[in-house]
């Protein structure tokens, strides 16, 4: 509703002494102008601009005579001051304007502006005007004055001696005579019998009061804290006539306000709290409305310590009452109790550094126009002395404080209600929520939208699709769209009265005091009156409102002393010659639009429904009819008392049950909030109906009303959409009221499922209340929102130094900002119709509501919400709701996830609670792994690991972890790991306990392996011996902590039983010939593939059947059958040299058609780490050589687990590749190369012909890895696999060359052998495509057979030393390469050839990463 805006401003008085210092502020009735005294001077301030205009100073001699001035009063025209003083004088002053025309400050305006025009009013308005103040009259009271209070053409005076005086604003009494208290008859009702008690005793009197006007009465204080209401029984105004009610229980009241719109009295009280009381219209007895009390929830250090109310003001336009406490502070609360800013607690109170501020003291407040400011002036001393320079500083410079507000559009002009958009306004701007919300809703309006959009919003989501936009409202940012008012149209106007935006957000219009002016969104220009004196003849009286392009407003014609209805276009230029105007008979007082009906309020009490239609003459006007004319002044006491009307859709019948299904688009009903009751009046469908095509639309006679029926009470604001969704028609077809304090309420149809016939006993509508902890502003029916603004404060005190002489305003104060703000409620509704039975309701409700976005979090928040209440209570509860609810969301089929979402956020304590409802955590978790929804079954199993023994949480563990690897879900494995490793060593909560020396392993061997190794990289990049040195250090390290694990035995255990798992896992990769995804289990998990292959080499790792083994890396690795070509088999690309340029050119060319740009990234990641990358070559080449063939090589091979040489090859058989110098030389190479070389047409057709029985080059890349890896493990019969598919006849050569330099399992040579056979056989048969390449091959395999023919069995170990030879050439060679650029490239069959092998994998090794994982290896180079 209200919301503090910036810092106080503060107005310094022109004082001398403090003595002087100002204690009272009083606005006069149009609070233009603020009177406010000291003990001897009187000053009259003016508003806007806020600047004092004339100080009356009482001479000493007649001061000591009166007393110190004590209260001040207005008279309604503002003539006129009334003040008290302390020993019973009313000074009378009168208010005069000095010499006619002259004003205090004159505005200068450069030549040829244009406001130098004669405007008419134009100087008052922009001028403080010049005034004389001077005492005409004295009356003498003889007794202290408590209160003076102006009624009507009267003063009421309220002395200390029990006795009101009447007075007449000339100062006489009239010959009335003093009314005496004790005279007063006072009862608890005004039905009891005439002669209540009196009260009895001789010293009361009041101590406060106010008048209500439509209430017509005084509320009362008393001196003895009774608080009461005084009415006179008739018209006369004497002892006899008066008649007082008064409650029982309050004996403790201080100061009381009334509010005329709601007919509340406000009565402060001692103990802090402030009770809220109204009139019963029946009986007159007064009733206890709400109280407004800070709680202890809120404010625990605080709540009781503020002691009693000081003052009470309601706001201007009765929507708001501003509270302040005899200690300080001040708080903010909407008309039944909403808080909606309180500076008792948060930066209010406490410094930036934590220590506490004294609250703010306030002697007297008032509100300034509309409600925008409100004038403060505080008081000085403070009970505590310890913060001296506070309150000193305060005392020096005594001031009027005056405190900004923004307000919500709808305390003034609630037929906004029916927008989506929040719309606050300032003095002189407003802020809007961009009415993104709009496109939800309306799809035509998106496009037009999206293109400003965009850049105004800066919105993530604002691509120009519905679904984003819409859930940029949802999740919408905290900023507004601020929009400064013409100043051009303030400057005259001030202040805005009225706001209204259309439904599209995307135009607005103000009103100020004369005239309106609009602005559009899009185009970012204001449209003022063209003709000035057009704008000064109108004033708008009862709000305004859009429909489709044109403004409705209701106006007063100054001239023409004529009430009228007025509707403007938006898009012609802003004149009375466009307009069309309707004449009325008396005031308008509200105005709102539905669909194509104007509905209007007047001051007669009467409510007239007009059509608006665009004219069929042209299209630039629209037309009014009057449609019909109801008369309320049967149930409507006062005008002044209607707060809102609407029409709306919603009746009691929910639209089953019509007999005429198209009566149920019509205007149904008209809703009328008369001071808090909501009223209904449906139309009345009993007599005889008119059938729909008999009559002539235009004179289609419309339905009378039914008597009113009242829906709910304390009713601040309601909100209904006249939009139709047959999918979301609970949401659409309610009506939706904001209480105050007792939170939001919902009118909800029910509708039988199917379209049953609806059971004769089920209300067709129920009304469900709810809280939200926002104040709601607009409800997003669809979407299931509220949308609210919040005040949120910014501490600058940091800025001034704690002594600085003068305490500034902004260190007293935090700075107030306006957030935006939404909440879902969906919850609380389904949680009322569960709790009520209606089950099937909510459920319909739920399945219609299931698509948006956090749907699964309303689930969520309900089941949290009453698992707390009801696990937590202390009493036994009879019917518990948990069960209901759990039922309920099973209906979802996000019940698991939801489950274990919410037990996750609860205590442990209450999940046994939850799980008795809900069901077994075990059999939830086997319905997930059913579900293969592994995330969420992962979930369970923290929670199993809490309610269960280890071996129940291991077995399930290991349930998932096998799921998991056998899905690919490697993130998921990582963690299943830790886990089982964390239940196996006793500690589920801490991760085992590790060597200090070392970091603890994360998983295997194989990742403690490269840790180590980045960090001896990271700190090698300073020098070469040095890297050296910690290389070597950091290779011997693994077998220091694998000898420490093996002494721990359950940790032992642990690991083996995981090693176990992933060992089957990889056999069974292996069996089914899936290598691709063995490449990613290995690189993902860090499992050490070599040293496994090797274990493996005879059993796992053998290739069974090399046909099939083939085909299916064709499918897997997306590799072409390779196709016989057209052009001879023999080509001039046979020998080493060209080979290697048409490789060279081959992988450049493959880069662009198959690969998404990857290496791009390779070659950024590659350049980056040159520097150290290169240093590190030779030194890793000595290590090798040194643990490949040293004596101390022998302990590692002992230990099964952590083999030194395997995990020095993994390290070169990943990392050290990525030496990047490389690149940059391939692609240089290809293109010296091709500038010498002219190729024939069958060249260029061989070329081709190889590009196009490539596979990806992603998947290049990764056979190369593979065959890198099967090589160092010594499994040949793969590398021969490999190199058939990749048909490079220099990988087999490489093989034979192994074979022939060393000794090879016999029973290895025979299966290849046999494989190669059977792969030839195939080829003869079903791909001819390899024919060729087996023909180049044939000399290698006779060899083949000779060497198996005279095979000798090798030792145990050999083959590990020999798998090592290509990586003792290479690496030299690659060195040689990058030192001495394109010099010595050996020339020889094998040398070049494995040269280029490597040196594909160089340059492709930044992406051999990319294929297998998502950065693992990142955290291995540090």
């Amino acid at each position: 509703m209200y919301f503090l805006s910036g810092w106080p401003k503060r107005l310094l008085c022109p004082l001398g002494s403090p003595a002087e210092a100002p204690f009272h502020v009083q606005s006069d009735p149009q609070r233009t102008f603020f009177a406010v005294l000291a003990p001897a001077r009187l000053s009259i301030w003016y508003s806007r601009p806020s600047v004092l205009i004339v100080t009356y100073k009482e001479p000493a001699k007649s001061s000591s005579q009166f007393g110190s001035y004590n209260q001040a009063e207005w008279r309604p025209d503002s003539t006129m001051i009334a003040v008290s003083t302390a020993n019973g004088y009313i000074l009378f002053f009168h208010i005069t304007s000095t010499r006619g025309d002259k004003y205090l400050y004159e505005p200068v305006y450069p030549k040829g502006s244009p406001q130098m025009k004669g405007t008419p009013h134009f100087k008052e308005e922009q001028c403080a005007p010049a005034l004389n103040l001077e005492m005409r009259k004295i009356l003498d009271l003889q007794a202290p004055i408590m209160s003076l209070q102006s009624v009507l053409e009267d003063l009421l005076v309220a002395t200390s001696d029990g006795l009101l005086h009447l007075i007449h604003w000339e100062g006489m009494t009239n010959g009335r005579k003093a009314i005496n208290l004790c005279t007063v008859p006072f009862s608890v009702d005004l039905q009891s019998s005439r002669a209540g008690s009196f009260l009895g005793f001789a010293d009361v009197h009041i101590k406060d009061m106010e008048y209500c006007a439509t209430l017509d009465g005084f509320a009362v204080v008393f001196n003895d804290g009774k608080v009461g209401f005084i009415t006179p029984v008739s018209s006369r105004f004497t002892a006899e006539q008066l008649h007082g009610v008064w409650p029982q229980d309050v004996v403790d009241g201080t100061c009381v306000a009334v509010n005329n719109k709601y007919r509340l009295m406000a009565f402060g009280c001692a103990s802090g709290s402030v009770q809220v009381y109204t009139i019963d219209n029946t009986t007159g007895a007064m009733l206890l409305s709400h109280k407004l009390e800070l709680t202890a929830k809120q404010y625990p250090d605080i709540w009781n310590k503020t002691g009693a109310v000081k003052l009470v003001r309601w706001s201007p336009d009765n929507s708001v009452v501003v509270v302040t406490w005899e200690y300080g502070g001040l708080s903010l609360w909407s008309v039944f109790g909403a808080q909606l800013i309180c500076t008792l607690g948060g930066d209010f109170a406490y410094r930036s550094d934590g220590t506490k501020k004294d609250p703010l003291k306030i002697n007297s407040m008032s509100w300034g126009a509309e409600g925008y400011h409100l004038w403060v002036i505080s008081g000085f001393g403070s009970q505590n002395t310890e913060n001296e320079s506070d309150s000193k500083s305060i005392v020096k410079q005594p001031g009027i404080l005056l405190f900004q507000f923004i307000k919500s559009a709808l305390t003034v002009n609630p037929c906004m209600s029916n927008q989506e958009q929040v719309l606050l306004q300032g003095e002189d701007r407003l802020y809007l929520n961009c009415g993104e919300a709009s496109q939800s809703q309306n799809p035509r309006s998106s496009s037009a939208h999206s293109d400003h959009k965009t850049h105004r919003e800066k919105s993530p989501f604002a691509d120009g699709s519905l679904e984003s936009q819409s859930l940029s409202t949802l999740l919408g940012h905290r900023h507004w769209h601020v929009v400064q008012i013409s100043s051009t149209y303030l400057e005259s106007n001030w202040p805005i009265r009225f706001s209204a935006i259309d439904k599209l957000g995307q135009n607005i219009a103000v009103v100020g005091k004369f005239g309106f002016a609009h602005y559009s969104l899009l185009t970012k220009k204001w449209k003022l009156f063209g003709n000035i004196t057009q704008e000064q003849n109108m004033i708008v009286t009862g709000g305004l409102a859009w429909w489709n392009d044109f403004i409705v407003l209701a106006c007063y014609n100054i001239s023409d002393r004529q009430e009228e209805l007025r509707v403007y276009l938006r898009t012609s230029n802003l004149d009375n010659a466009f307009a069309h105007v309707t004449k009325t008979q008396a005031e308008t007082l509200l105005l709102s639009v539905f669909r194509d009906m104007v509905i209007v309020f007047r001051a007669d009490c009467s409510i007239c429904l007009y059509s608006i239609e665009r004219k069929s003459d042209g299209p630039n006007t629209a037309g009014i009819q009057v449609l019909q004319e109801v008369s309320m002044s049967r149930y409507i006491p006062h005008p002044f008392l209607v707060v809102s009307v609407t029409l709306t859709s919603v009746s009691t019948e929910n639209g089953i049950t019509l007999k005429m299904p198209q009566q149920a688009r019509d205007a149904e009903s008209i809703m009328l909030n008369l001071a808090g009751q909501l009223i209904m009046m449906q139309r009345d469908r009993s007599g005889p109906q008119i059938r729909e095509k008999d009559s002539n639309p235009n004179q289609r006679k419309l339905l009378p009303f039914c008597p009113p029926v009242v829906l709910a009470q304390s009713v601040e604001n309601v909100w209904t959409t006249c939009r139709a969704n047959k999918q979301k028609r609970h949401l659409l077809e309610a009506l939706w009221l904001s209480c105050g304090g007792a939170g939001m309420k919902v009118w909800l149809p029910l509708f039988p499922r199917d379209h049953r016939k609806p059971h004769s006993f089920l209300s067709q509508r129920i009304m469900l209340p709810f809280h939200i902890n926002i104040y709601p502003l607009a409800v997003l029916f669809e979407d299931a929102l509220v949308l609210g603004a919040v005040n949120d404060t910014l501490l600058y005190d940091s800025l001034y130094s704690r002594n600085s002489a003068r305490e500034q305003l902004e260190v007293l104060f935090p700075f107030c900002v306006v957030e935006r703000t939404s909440q879902i409620y969906l919850h609380h509704i389904l949680r009322q119709l569960l709790v009520r039975n209606l089950g099937e309701q909510a459920l319909l409700l739920a399945q219609s509501c299931a698509a948006l976005p956090y749907f699964p979090h309303v689930l969520e928040l309900m089941l949290h919400e009453v698992l707390e209440e009801e696990a937590t209570s202390r009493e036994p509860i009879p019917d518990p709701l948990l069960p209901t609810v759990a039922k309920f969301i099973t209906e979802f089929p996000l019940f698991l996830q939801t489950v274990v979402h919410c037990a996750r956020k609860t205590e442990y304590a209450l999940w046994n609670y939850l799980f008795a409802a809900v069901g077994n955590p075990k059999d939830l978790f086997e319905e997930c792994l059913m579900a293969q929804d592994l995330d969420t079954a992962a979930s369970y199993l923290i929670i199993l690991q809490n309610m269960e023994v280890p071996a129940v949480s291991r077995q399930h563990a290991t349930l998932l972890f096998n799921t998991a690897l056998e899905q690919g879900k490697w993130d998921l494995c990582r963690h299943m790991i830790r886990f089982l490793k964390a239940i196996g060593s006793g500690e589920s909560e801490t991760p085992p306990s590790t060597p200090t020396a070392q970091e603890p392993s994360s998983s295997g061997g194989g990742f403690e392996f490269f840790r180590n190794r980045s960090i001896s990289l990271s700190q090698s990049a300073e020098s070469v011996p040095a890297s050296k040195f910690s290389l070597q250090k950091t290779l011997s390290m693994p077998s220091g902590p694998s000898g420490k694990r093996w002494s721990k035995d359950s940790d032992c255990a642990e690991n083996m039983y995981i090693d176990m798992m992933l060992w089957r896992h990889a056999r069974r990769l292996l069996e089914e010939v899936r290598l691709k995804d063995l490449g990613c289990f290995a690189a993902q998990l860090g499992f050490e593939l070599i040293s496994w292959l090797c274990r493996e080499r005879t059993r796992a790792a053998r290739v069974d059947n090399f046909v099939l083994a083939l085909k299916r890396l064709h499918k897997d690795f997306l590799w072409p059958l390779p196709i016989t070509p057209a052009a001879s088999v023999s080509s001039p690309f046979r020998n080493g040299k060209y080979r290697t340029v048409g490789e060279q050119l081959l992988k450049s060319q493959s880069t662009d058609p198959f690969l998404n740009l990857e290496i791009d990234a390779g070659v950024s990641n590659v350049q980056r780490s040159q520097s150290w990358l290169s240093n590190i070559g030779p030194a890793h080449q000595e290590i090798d050589t040194a643990s490949s063939h040293g004596p101390q090589m022998q302990d590692a091979f002992l230990s099964p687990l952590s083999n030194k040489g395997d995990e020095c090859s993994i390290g070169s058989a990943t990392d050290l590749t990525e030496s990047s110098s490389m690149v940059d030389g391939d692609w240089t190479m290809v293109d010296e190369n091709f500038s010498t070389l002219s190729l024939t047409q069958s060249e260029l057709e061989h070329i081709s012909m190889e590009l196009a029985s490539k596979g990806p080059h992603k998947s290049q890349v990764q056979l190369r890895y593979l065959l890198h890896i099967f090589m160092e493990a010594g499994c040949l019969d793969w590398c021969i696999v490999i190199g058939l598919i990749l048909r490079e006849s220099s990988i087999i050569n490489q093989i034979l060359v192994i074979i022939q330099s060393s000794e090879v399992d016999g029973e290895m040579l025979q299966n290849i052998k046999t494989g190669l056979h059977a792969v030839d056989r195939w080829a003869s048969t079903d791909c001819p495509g390899y024919k060729p390449f087996l023909n180049i091959i044939k000399p290698h395999l006779q060899k083949l057979s000779e060497i198996t023919e005279e095979q000798v069995q090798p030792e145990a170990f050999q083959p590990m030393t020999v798998g090592k030879t290509p990586e003792q050439t290479s690496p030299r060679a690659e060195e040689n390469r990058s030192s001495s650029g394109h010099g010595s490239i050996p020339q020889g069959e094998v040398g070049g050839s494995s040269l280029v092998s490597r040196k594909e994998e160089d340059t492709t090794r930044a992406e051999e990463e990319e294929p297998f994982q998502d950065g693992t290896y990142d955290c291995s180079v540090s």
